[in-house]
């Protein structure tokens, strides 16, 4: 089990997320005792190693009316993290339709770890994505300060264009859109390890991130567009570049 949620369609239905590639649906009761597939997508997902596998799972703002959803998902051969977006069965609301899978964004992998996974709506209807730095002690890439990769990074993109244009768009607010530096302007925060899980605070709309560490330090961050959170340079408070030197 990786993750738990529910559709926000007044259901009652609490939905169970499997890092082998399956997403379980039952009815919020604890004496329940019927579960069911909704999703089931084993033979695409790829769970080999510990921190990959099918990791999250979100559902449109608008489920009840275009039965919408998004997974997040390792594949193999070659290695990459999968967004997708899927739609329930129309005759049956406890199952997905396999056949529906539009893929948005694939995003390369160079290691088996530090895959992120998680994704969510915001207040202001845009989807928003973490990606860890892509792997392997330190982050011998760099990429959690490199901005022309998504690795390292929490991104934010319009979905509701998927319809009209075939692919999602990048809001005009975003902090890099439009730039000319190379800069991948789905960014809206950098600088990050591996944000496994955040929330939004659907009062005040902020973002809480917590970023695994890798020796010393934990991070819960709260996320500001823009803003370098600063891995690989800095663990937390610790200058983490300085504390490896020291340590060889």
């Amino acid at each position: 089990m990786v993750h738990l949620t529910h559709a926000n369609d007044k259901s009652n239905r609490l939905f169970l997320v499997l890092q082998k590639g399956l997403v379980l649906v039952f009815n919020n009761d604890p004496k329940t005792e019927t579960v069911k597939t909704f999703l089931d997508i084993r033979e695409i997902v790829n769970d080999k190693w510990n921190e990959e596998g099918l990791l999250g799972l979100t559902f449109d703002p608008y489920y009840t009316t275009n039965g919408y959803f998004y997974v997040y998902y390792s594949a193999a051969s070659p290695r990459r993290s999968v967004i997708s977006r899927y739609s329930v069965n129309q005759l049956d609301q406890d199952r997905a339709d396999p056949n529906s899978s539009k893929i948005i964004l694939e995003v390369d992998q160079p290691y088996r770890n530090h895959n992120g996974g998680h994704l969510l709506f915001g207040n202001d209807g845009y989807l928003y994505v973490g990606f860890g730095d892509g792997g392997n002690a330190g982050d011998p890439h760099n990429n959690g300060q490199d901005l022309s990769t998504l690795l390292g990074s929490i991104i934010r993109i319009d979905v509701r264009s998927l319809d009209n244009t075939g692919t999602y768009s990048v809001p005009n607010d975003n902090p890099y859109a439009d730039n000319n530096e190379g800069i991948k302007n789905e960014i809206w925060a950098y600088g990050l390890r591996n944000p496994w899980r955040f929330n939004i605070d659907r009062l005040t709309g902020e973002i809480w991130v917590g970023d695994v560490g890798q020796i010393n330090r934990e991070e819960i961050d709260i996320i500001k567009p823009g803003l370098n959170y600063g891995w690989n340079i800095m663990e937390g408070t610790s200058c983490f570049q300085e504390s490896t030197k020291n340590n060889k």
